[in-house]
């Protein structure tokens, strides 16, 4: 979960700090969650963030916040959870508003379930 290990205790591969291409940014994203790993989805997504137009840095910050926030909730943490999710909604919110493609992302959408995340815990 992005935390150091103790020693002689078994970690994962670590993902590549390169950017990946938006679709399949959002594809390797998608499998770190499914796998139980949302602190390497926001690498992936920062990745992509930082080497995106600055025209898409919300949509990919707003993205890689909500992987953080799940990161923040696994470990326990509800304030840092909360104030991530509705960083993340406010950022995909801002994004949805300009209109652009978001790479079949349905951001309005995303930005309320991220509002909706914050107040469980």
């Amino acid at each position: 979960m992005g935390r150091p290990l103790l020693y002689g205790a078994e970690g994962v591969e670590p993902v590549s700090e390169e950017p990946l291409p938006p679709h399949e940014t959002l594809r390797k994203a998608r499998e770190l969650i499914d796998a139980g790993r949302p602190f390497a989805a926001h690498e992936v997504l920062e990745a992509r963030w930082k080497a995106g137009p600055a025209e898409e840095a919300d949509l990919w910050q707003g993205l890689a916040q909500v992987c953080v926030a799940l990161t923040h909730a696994a470990r326990g943490n509800q304030v840092g959870a909360q104030r991530l999710f509705e960083r993340a909604g406010d950022r995909l919110s801002a994004f949805a508003s300009t209109g652009r493609d978001a790479y079949g992302v349905d951001v309005t959408k995303s930005a309320a379930q991220a509002r909706r995340h914050r107040g469980t815990f």
